[in-house]
C-alpha cells in the first residue's frame, strides 16, 4: 500500500473495516476540498489512519485484544453494580 490507489483498492476488496472503503472515499475528499494545495497534510494523516486500520484488521491479535478488552470492561461493569 505505497500509493492512495493501492490503499482504495485494498480497502475495496475488504481487508480494512467494514465501511471502511466508503468512509475513506468520503474523508479524502473532504480533505481535499478543504485543503491549501500548498499543505496536503490532512490527506497523509487520513492515509497513514487508514493503512493502519488495514493493517490492525489483518493482524491476529488484534481480535483477540479487543476480545480480551471487551471483557475486562464487561467484568468491571459486572462488579462495578
Amino acid at each position: 500500500m505505497r500509493t492512495i490507489g493501492e490503499l482504495r483498492a485494498t480497502l475495496t476488496m475488504g481487508y480494512g473495516f467494514p465501511g471502511d472503503a466508503d468512509d475513506f472515499e468520503a474523508e479524502l475528499a473532504r480533505e481535499i476540498n478543504h485543503a491549501d494545495p500548498a499543505d496536503l497534510s490532512g490527506v497523509v494523516r487520513l492515509v497513514e489512519e487508514f493503512r493502519g486500520r488495514v493493517i490492525a484488521r489483518q493482524d491476529p491479535a488484534f481480535s483477540t485484544s479487543v476480545a480480551a478488552a471487551v471483557a475486562e470492561i464487561q467484568a468491571a461493569r459486572r462488579t462495578g453494580r
